[in-house]
C-alpha cells in the first residue's frame, strides 16, 4: 500500500488524491452533494481518516467544533496543514489506520472517504470495531468507497484496492460489534445504517453507478435481537424480503409492485394526490420502485424512493437502469433516522411499510417536517382490529415484527403530527376483493409460477393469501388508507 500511494503522490495533486484526470470536474459537483448528507457538523468533534491533501478537511473545519485529519501519507499531511491549519480548530496526523486509536468517545462524527477500500476484510472489521469505541453513543460514522471495479482512470502498474460490493460492506460494518464493561454491566454496541446510497455525480458524469456511500449510526445492540438477527434490516433481507421472496411477491402483484392491487390501487391512490410535472415525491417504503417509475412517467414528476431492505433497492436500482429514468432515485434508508430539510417534498407517499415502525407518531411528525406547506402525505397500511385478538393473529404480528393499531388510531396520529384534512378509511373490504383477484391469477399462472420458482414457492404465497382472507374475516386483520395535508 505505502509503494501504490508514493507512485501516486509526487505532488499532492487533487487527480493524484482521486487517481482521475477529470478531478477538478468531479470535485465541484460531488463534493456538495456528500457534505449534504452528513449530519450537523456544527459544535461536533469529527474524526476524518484517509483526508488526503485535505479536499473534505477544509469544509468539515468551517462548520465542526474540531477536526482530527489523519492520512498516512506524510506529504498529504503536510499539505493539507499548509492549506488548512489557520482555521486553528484543527489536528492533522500521518498514521496507519490500522495501528490508530483514541480514547473512548472521543468523538461525534467520523468521516472517511476512499479509505477502507484500501483494507482487508480482517483490518476492517478491526476498524469498525475501535471506530465504535471512539464514538459517542449515537455518533456518526460516513464512509465512500468505489464498489465492484475501478472509477478513475490513471494507470495502475498495480493496484492493491478491495473492489467490495455494496451488500458485502453493509454486512461487514453491521455486523461488527464491540463489548464494553463497566463494573459488573456488559454493554454491546454496533452500527446502523441510516443512508445507503448511490454517488449521483457520478452517475451524472461518468455513468458510473459504483461509487457508494454510507451514513451509520453507533446504538446500544441487544444481543436477543429477532429470529436471532443482529438488525433489523438484516431480519428483512435474510427473512421477510430475500431476492427471491421480493420477486415470488411482484409474480402475484404485477411488474414492478410489491404491495396490494399492484398498478391498479397505486393508479387509484396516486390519481387522489393531483400530482403536476416538477413536484418532488418521497416514497418511504419504495419496494422495487413501480409505484416510483408510474408516477415519474405519468406525472413528470421527481421521485426519491427509500427502503430499509437493500435487497428490495438493489431490484429497484437494476430496475431504474432498465428505465432510463434520471428522475428516479433510490436509498437504502432508515426513516426513522434520516434527515431531511424542513419543506423538501410535495407529497411523501408510503405503501404498506409503516407496520414495522413502533413509535408511528415520531415518523408522521417528520413526515409533516419534510412537507411543504399544502403538502401531502397518502399512506395505506396494514391494521389490526379491536383487541383481544385470536393467538394465531398475535403470533402471526409477533414472527413478522409488526405494530399494529386500528384505522382510526392511525387516523389520530396524524392530527396530532400537525397534519389537517386527515382521511382515515378502513378499506378492508377492498384489501379482501384484491387477494381474491390475485389468488384467481395465480391459479391461473400456476403452472408458469411453478416453472419460474417451485411448487413449495407456489403454496407458500398462496396459502399466505389465504390467510390473510381468514384474519380479515375473524376482524383481526384490516387495511387503512389515510390522506392528509400539512397546512
Amino acid at each position: 500500500m505505502t509503494e501504490f500511494w508514493k507512485e501516486h503522490s509526487h505532488q499532492a495533486t487533487v487527480e493524484e488524491m482521486m487517481l482521475d484526470s477529470h478531478a477538478q470536474e468531479l470535485t465541484q459537483q460531488e463534493l456538495p452533494e456528500i457534505l449534504s448528507l452528513l449530519p450537523s457538523l456544527s459544535g461536533q468533534r469529527v474524526l476524518e481518516l484517509g483526508a488526503g491533501i485535505g479536499r473534505y478537511t477544509s469544509h468539515l473545519l468551517t462548520q465542526a467544533s474540531h477536526v482530527t485529519a489523519v492520512d498516512f501519507m506524510e506529504s498529504f499531511v503536510e499539505k493539507n496543514r499548509q492549506d488548512n491549519s489557520h482555521h486553528g480548530n484543527a489536528s492533522f496526523l500521518q498514521a496507519d489506520v490500522t495501528k490508530l486509536d483514541f480514547p473512548k468517545n472521543s468523538f461525534d462524527i467520523i468521516f472517511s472517504n476512499w479509505l477502507l477500500m484500501y483494507l482487508s476484510d480482517e483490518e476492517l472489521r478491526s476498524l469498525t470495531e475501535r471506530m465504535l469505541g471512539w464514538l459517542r453513543l449515537g455518533g456518526y460514522l460516513f464512509f465512500r468507497e468505489s464498489c465492484n471495479h475501478q472509477s478513475g482512470d490513471y494507470k495502475r502498474t498495480f493496484n492493491p484496492t478491495h473492489y467490495r460490493s455494496s451488500a458485502h460492506y453493509s454486512h461487514l460494518v453491521t455486523t461488527t460489534l464491540r463489548e464494553e464493561s463497566e463494573g459488573a454491566e456488559k454493554q454491546v454496541f454496533g452500527f446502523d445504517i441510516v443512508l445507503n446510497k448511490i454517488v449521483q455525480t457520478y452517475i451524472k458524469m461518468k455513468n458510473n453507478q459504483n461509487q457508494v456511500c454510507w451514513l451509520l449510526e453507533k446504538v446500544g445492540r441487544d444481543t436477543a435481537c429477532q429470529e436471532g438477527f443482529r438488525t433489523f434490516q438484516q431480519f428483512l433481507d435474510n427473512q421477510q424480503y430475500t431476492r427471491k421472496g421480493i420477486l415470488r411477491y411482484e409474480k402475484m402483484f404485477g411488474a414492478g409492485y410489491v404491495s396490494t392491487g399492484g398498478p391498479s390501487t397505486t393508479k387509484e391512490f396516486v390519481d387522489l394526490l393531483n400530482l403536476k410535472p416538477g413536484m418532488k415525491v418521497l416514497d418511504v417504503g419504495c419496494g422495487i420502485g413501480g409505484g416510483n417509475f408510474y408516477m415519474a412517467k405519468a406525472f413528470g414528476v421527481e421521485v426519491l424512493g427509500l427502503d430499509l431492505s437493500a435487497n428490495m433497492v438493489d431490484i429497484a436500482i437494476e430496475r431504474a437502469m432498465e428505465e432510463k429514468l434520471p428522475s428516479v432515485h433510490f436509498e437504502v434508508a432508515d426513516a426513522t433516522k434520516r434527515e431531511f430539510p424542513e419543506g423538501s417534498f410535495d407529497v411523501v407517499y408510503s405503501r404498506d411499510t409503516i407496520l414495522h415502525i413502533d413509535d408511528k407518531l415520531a415518523l408522521l411528525k417528520r413526515f409533516h417536517s419534510w412537507l411543504k406547506p399544502t403538502g401531502q402525505v397518502l399512506i395505506t397500511d396494514y391494521c389490526c382490529g379491536e383487541k383481544p385478538w385470536t393467538p394465531q393473529f398475535q403470533e402471526y404480528v409477533k414472527q413478522r415484527g409488526y405494530i399494529l393499531y386500528t384505522p382510526p388510531e392511525y387516523g389520530k396520529f396524524l392530527q396530532q403530527a400537525g397534519f389537517s384534512n386527515v382521511r382515515a378509511e378502513d378499506r378492508t373490504a377492498q384489501f379482501t376483493q384484491v387477494i381474491q383477484t390475485e389468488l384467481e391469477r395465480a391459479a391461473a399462472m400456476k403452472d408458469e409460477f411453478i416453472e419460474e420458482f417451485s411448487e413449495e414457492d407456489y403454496l407458500a404465497i398462496v396459502n399466505g393469501w389465504r390467510d390473510k382472507l381468514k384474519r380479515c374475516d375473524t376482524g383481526d386483520q384490516r387495511w387503512g388508507l389515510f390522506h392528509a395535508t400539512r397546512n
